[in-house]
Order: structure tokens, then sequence, then C-alpha cells
């Protein structure tokens, strides 16, 4: 098995077909200019408040207008509770298709966010269900530059989605593998896997944390893009399933193990969005893929390995394995020295404790370039917070008999595996860290109940600033 992106052309139209039906955006301020004129909107309780809504009808009794309600900025959800109510209304999609009132007003980047909250908007997960997708909607985009590049952000979120959503059962480390392959092979790019005796030699720690799996571990790389070009560097954790090893998870926290491979889906939604718009990037994508399961060869507490690097590492906590991975994953990247390295991962409990599910913590060794991202991510509307990477606490992590633990004390634990991260970074290298839930728990417009995007947009806005300003 494998999951290949979605084509989402069939949210957009650069064409006028069929009957219009415009969306008009206000605000509690703009509505209240706005509302003697609109008596029946408030009828209906529109007040102009975030995900607020009111059908306006013509001299026909046809709908002519939908207000939409937005506070505190438009983001990527903005639109994002449309569809499902327009699939209420029994509308039929090949007949109308809808417009944006006053596209001018807005700027590029708004623009952007609103389109893509439409298609975020139609995602449904649907792998074990019968039932379709439900009604496609079109909105009109006459803006072919833009309309490319909200379809490969849209696309990317609908695979990391998918990705997160399949369960472990059918999405191990070697269908994890299989779908770098598929998002390689539609770029034409460079595929390898590292698995057995080469795994076990290259990348130790990966083989030790995955050997206890009947699905071998393995490490996937996709190389892409002109060698001329900056080089990039994406790390994502592929975590098929933890069970937490040896130091066994109780039931209601490995529920939802099936995301722990969260990380490699952002990475690899990264790549497809660079390698889909060719930024001017020569791309390294790796990806270490395990499945951290149960057996009588399972890495143990105490048990100490040498990494790709040289480093040893006593496991003090078979739970902490992502770090492991990443351990191995990041030195090789490291080992080209790319003008940036990235990784992505569902790490550590104490990121959550700090921040909440929504906002992913960060790290960066560029502290200058740290503090743009976070700036850039707020005003994108989707926030990132950069964390310190405090060097006293490196006394945390060390070995009575080896070089280094995986994991020392829960609290501060955000800041000490970050710090264990840095060791397997090579001194040249510019790296950022980030520590992603990837879930969303409740569910909302446009971000229905499971496998989420968090960061993915601002991190992306990032690097198109970055190399292709």
């Amino acid at each position: 098995m494998k999951i290949v992106p979605k084509k989402l052309d069939s949210l957009f139209t650069l064409k006028q077909e069929g009957k219009e039906i415009r969306i008009k955006l206000l605000s509690p301020e703009a509505w209240n200019k706005e509302k003697n004129k609109l008596r029946h909107a408030s009828y209906q309780g529109f007040q102009g408040k975030k995900s607020d809504h009111a059908f306006v009808l013509n001299n026909d009794d046809d709908l002519d207008c939908i207000l939409c309600g937005y506070e505190d900025g438009i983001d990527a959800y903005t639109l994002s509770h449309l569809p499902a109510l327009l699939k209420k209304a029994d509308l039929s999609p090949d007949d109308v298709f809808f417009k944006l009132e006053n596209a001018k007003s807005y700027s590029k980047d708004e623009l952007g966010r609103l389109y893509l909250s439409w298609s975020l908007g139609h995602y449904k997960y649907q792998n074990f269900k019968e039932e379709g997708a439900g009604p496609q909607y079109k909105i009109l985009l006459e803006d072919n530059d833009l309309l490319t590049k909200v379809k490969s952000l849209s696309e990317s979120a609908y695979l990391l989605r998918d990705m997160i959503n399949t369960p472990a059962n059918e999405f191990g480390p070697d269908e994890i593998a299989n779908t770098v392959k598929a998002v390689s092979d539609m770029f034409s790019a460079k595929y390898n896997v590292t698995e057995k005796a080469g795994l076990e030699k290259n990348f130790p720690l990966v083989h030790a944390v995955g050997k206890a799996s009947s699905v071998g571990p393995r490490v996937a790389e996709i190389e892409w893009g002109d060698k001329s070009n900056p080089k990039l560097a994406l790390v994502g954790k592929g975590v098929s399933f933890d069970t937490g090893g040896l130091n066994l998870k109780p039931g209601q926290h490995m529920a939802l193990m099936k995301k722990d491979m969260g990380g490699a889906a952002h990475a690899l939604a990264i790549a497809y969005i660079i390698m889909s718009l060719d930024l001017p990037i020569h791309l390294h994508l790796v990806i270490p893929t395990v499945e951290n399961a149960v057996a009588g060869n399972a890495f143990r507490p105490g048990d100490v390995y040498k990494s790709r690097k040289g480093l040893t590492v006593e496991n003090t906590n078979t739970d902490a394995e992502g770090r492991l991975i990443l351990a191995d994953a990041l030195t090789f990247a490291s080992e080209s020295e790319p003008d940036l390295l990235i990784d992505f991962a569902t790490l550590t409990g104490s990121a959550r404790a700090a921040l909440g599910q929504v906002i992913p913590p960060f790290f960066a060794t560029n502290e200058a370039e740290g503090d743009k991202l976070e700036k850039l991510s707020f005003e994108n509307f989707d926030p990132l917070w950069r964390m310190p990477l405090y060097k006293p606490y490196k006394s945390l992590i060390k070995s009575d008999i080896a070089d280094l633990v995986n994991s020392a004390s829960p609290p501060g634990d955000l800041i000490y595996s970050a710090l264990f991260l840095n060791s397997f970074v090579g001194d040249k290298v510019e790296w950022m860290h980030f520590d992603t839930f990837a879930w969303e728990a409740s569910g909302k417009p446009g971000r229905p109940k499971g496998g989420v995007e968090t960061g993915l947009f601002s991190v992306f806005k990032y690097i198109s600033k970055r190399y292709a300003a």
C-alpha cells in the first residue's frame, strides 16, 4: 500500500461556469455598518463572528450570496465551515460556482489563506467507509499562479492528514517508505531506501529501535533539484506505531500512537510543496521509519548503542525512541553540510504541556532566523513559538557509562530532547527542530478530528521567502 497525493482540481475553476453565488466576508465591525441593509441576516443570528454565516436570497428566492463572519484576521480555516453548509442546502456542485466578493481588497497572502480554507473545508478521510467524499464545490480563482500555489498547499495537507489518519496495520514502515517513493516518482526525483544489513551498519540507532517489529525498519530518502541551488535537508520522525517498547505505554497513551509518524508526514508534505512549485532548492528528504514493538529481541532500558556519529547512547527509556532514530538521520543529513537542516517530530508530552495542541514549539541554532520565523508565523495565523536551546541543561543528558542518555526526567523534556538531537547535528549546519502534535482532538471547521498540519504553512512560507523571494 501507498498513499498518493490527491489532485484537487475539482475545487477550483478559472472560468465562470454555471450560476454564480457570492461569498462576502464581514467582521463584527463591518457587520455593524451594514446590518440595517441586511436585516434578514440578523434573523439568522449573523453577527460577523468567526464561523457565522447567513444566506441572502435574490428576488426569485434563489441563493445569491453567503455572508461569512471572521474575527482576528484571516487564517487557513476562515471559509472552511461553508462546504458542510452547502451540502445541507442540497446545492448541486455541477450547477453553481462560488465567487469571493471584493477579492481585490485582500492582500495576496490573505487571498491564499481564504482559498486554502475553502479546500481544507472539503477534506474527509474515507479509506474505510463506502460513503464518498461528498459534494466538491468550486470557487472561482482567476489568478493562475495563486491557484497553483493554493492547490499545492492543499494537496500537501491532504497527504499529511491521510498519512496520519491511516491505522498502523495498514501503514507501517514499508507503506511509509512506499509513499515517499510515490511522491518521489511524481517529480522524477532520486529515491533510495536503506534497510536490513545496510541499515544495521549505517543507521544503528534506527535498527535498534525497529528490530523487534515483524516489519523491518528502514530509512527512505528523496534527493531532488539542481545541485547548484542552496541545499535544504528535511528529516521526519516516522514511527508507524509506538507501544513505548519495554517501557510500555498505558492504554490511554497508546491509543493515538498511529500518529507518531506525524513528523514524517510534515516533512514529506513540505517536500511535496517544494517540488510541485519547483522552488530553487536542492532538496534532501530523510525519513527514518520504524515500529516500536515489544518482542524478545526488543531494545532494553540500560542498553548502550553506538550511533552513526560515533557517540554512544545509553537507552534510559524505550519510550524515548523517536530521538534515537532522528539522531542517526540528523547525522546523515548533516554530512553533506546543507544550508539548512529542519526536522519534524511528534516527540514530547512536555511540548503540549507548554503550548497546547495547536502551537508547536521549535528550536533554532540561528536565533535571528528563528525570530524571523516566529514573527512570520503569527502574521500568517499559523503560529510557532521558539524555545531556548539552554546549554547548561546538557549536564542532565550525560551518562555515567556512555556519552549521552536518550531521556532525562520529564519536566523540561522538551528542551532536553532538543539538546540531545542537537548533539547529532553537524557543527557547521544551521538547524531547526519542530516538536509537533499533528492531531486535532475535538474537530473544527477545516480541521476534522484526526491528523492535522501544525505549523506546516508557516514553515513553507519561511522556506519560500528564504530561498525563492
